[in-house]
């Protein structure tokens, strides 16, 4: 494969610095063909999963509600993150094509970090809504109406681009004067940086800063949110009251360990790096992005029953 041995042996340095190279997993290279078996797996799944649930919601009278416009915005974004990397990876794994412009690579880091950051907002949202129907249930009609969804959701999308634009700014100011070979199967921000022959403590600093302030005070929020809730459900008369109530937060609950759990255990390899095989963080990384779009449509289906009715119904039609 000539892509392969230009990359071998050039070791990706300096002829053109507009070009990269992505090395899919490292030292796995030999079972990229086997690894691409479950990769496009879940990449159909995610994308069958994603769209059955935005035309359920779309379809279904029952699920006009705020709680499902809010799982509509998070389909969108899993359904964005998904298209912006996995044809990528699966092109890397299937034909070799390690390749990818600069600029591609800007594009598709600033999709994976925004994309990121609005699931995060979207999960506060969706746990403020849950607050709201469960200890004030009265004015949940007037508090969360289609104008205030519709506020919320450009409020969360306009967050991720106001923090996620600098990003690629801060990646293009560097100098890449040596390699250029992004030992990932996608363009994520310290991946990059970390193949630039200056100092990259800004980016280290920044992305520390979006961690700490902004994902992780989402994530302080839901937890107040939950102890409020628990409150409110454990004050309530009878033990059916109780468990009907915390029903509703169920699926809710699940997205979020979903999401966050492989974020943490991502992070947390990121932080032993030197410790760990390079393959095993990127495995990791890509985990952290795969696993919640192609989960999260299995979890709203499973536990909520309108959702399921309609699913089942849907496929009753079509065998017959």
């Amino acid at each position: 494969m000539p892509q392969q041995d230009n990359l071998s042996g050039s070791n990706g340095t300096g002829s053109d610095p507009s070009v990269f190279f992505l090395t899919g997993i490292p030292r796995l290279e030999a079972l990229h063909l086997w690894i691409s078996i479950p990769f496009s797996s879940v990449f159909t799944m995610i994308l069958l999963g994603n769209c059955t649930l935005l035309y359920v919601i779309k379809t279904e009278p029952s699920l006009h509600k705020p709680m499902f416009y809010f799982l509509a915005m998070l389909t969108v974004i899993n359904l964005v993150l998904s298209t912006t990397t996995v044809p990528k990876i699966l092109s890397i794994f299937w034909f070799n094509s390690r390749e990818i412009s600069f600029n591609a690579c800007l594009v598709q880091m600033f999709f994976i970090h925004s994309m990121s950051m609005m699931e995060s907002a979207l999960l506060l949202a969706m746990a403020f809504d849950r607050y709201v129907a469960i200890c004030n249930p009265l004015r949940y009609a007037t508090i969360l109406t289609n104008s205030m969804i519709a506020k919320i959701g450009l409020a969360a999308l306009a967050r991720a681009v106001l923090f996620m634009v600098p990003l690629p700014f801060l990646v293009r100011r560097l100098p890449f004067c040596q390699s250029h070979v992004i030992s990932h199967c996608c363009c994520d921000h310290m991946a990059v940086a970390k193949l630039a022959c200056a100092s990259t403590m800004i980016n280290n600093i920044y992305g520390i800063i979006v961690a700490l302030f902004i994902v992780e005070l989402d994530l302080l929020f839901i937890v107040l949110s939950y102890i409020k809730i628990l409150r409110t459900v454990l004050s309530l008369a009878s033990k059916e009251e109780q468990l009907k109530a915390f029903g509703t937060c169920v699926s809710h609950l699940c997205a979020i360990l979903v999401v966050y759990v492989p974020g943490v255990l991502s992070s947390v390899t990121h932080r032993f790096s030197h410790q760990i095989a390079p393959y095993v963080h990127v495995l990791m990384g890509t985990f952290y992005l795969l696993f919640p779009p192609m989960m999260n449509p299995i979890v709203y289906g499973v536990k909520t029953k309108q959702i399921r009715d309609r699913v089942l119904l849907l496929f009753r039609r079509k065998s017959f």
